[in-house]
């Protein structure tokens, strides 16, 4: 996606913290991690919640997973031989085909937000790593002031919430998902966080 303002830096804590994980979840699921983005994960440290035991999964299967094998992977899940083991498109998963209304209500939505696709992005906007950064960037205001929690609420609940969770446990279970199925898992419970977080704020 396109910056269009410096990031904000009046952020609650709170809010950094789900920015930073979302924006972690985008870039896992644009493009597979390299020996950075892997010493990185194996260095995560997470609690005894359903959430943070998840974050240690990731943790561990990072420490002992290398560029190459996480590449092959990553190629299975969502490249292979004309198709991957997984379509990660909200058009896909609430339609069953791709490019269909729930993208075009998406980039309707963007447009009002001043979000543009970046120039070198060719995949359709409604894919799960771009959904991610979006709302990162919306939490802390890259697209201009951050949303407010009652517009996080309402672009969540249009573009994530009715398949994300889905497509996490998808990830989750894939015949080729190793690395990935402990991304499955974190990205799961965050956004169950995520939707009871927003369920018990005001519309």
């Amino acid at each position: 996606m396109t910056q269009t303002a410096d990031i904000a830096t009046d952020i609650t804590p709170e809010d950094r913290l789900r920015a930073d994980f979302y924006n972690f979840l985008g870039l896992l699921l644009a493009g597979p991690p390299d020996q950075l983005r892997l010493d990185q994960m194996a260095g995560l440290r997470g609690d005894d919640t359903e959430f943070g035991k998840a974050i240690q999964g990731m943790a561990r299967v990072a420490r002992v997973t290398k560029p190459a094998a996480a590449e092959r992977e990553f190629n299975a899940l969502f490249i292979g031989l004309g198709r991957g083991e997984l379509l990660p498109y909200a058009s896909y998963y609430l339609t069953g085909f791709l490019n269909e209304k729930p993208l075009a209500q998406l980039r309707g939505d963007m447009a009002a937000r001043g979000i543009a696709r970046a120039a070198n992005v060719y995949d359709p906007e409604d894919n799960i790593a771009s959904l991610m950064e979006m709302m990162a960037g919306m939490i802390v205001g890259r697209f201009g002031r951050p949303a407010p929690l009652a517009d996080q609420k309402t672009f969540w609940s249009r573009h994530i919430g009715p398949w994300a969770g889905h497509f996490f446990t998808d990830l989750e279970a894939a015949a080729s998902s190793v690395l990935y199925a402990s991304v499955g898992a974190a990205g799961r419970t965050f956004m169950e966080i995520e939707r009871e977080g927003f369920r018990m704020t005001a519309d």
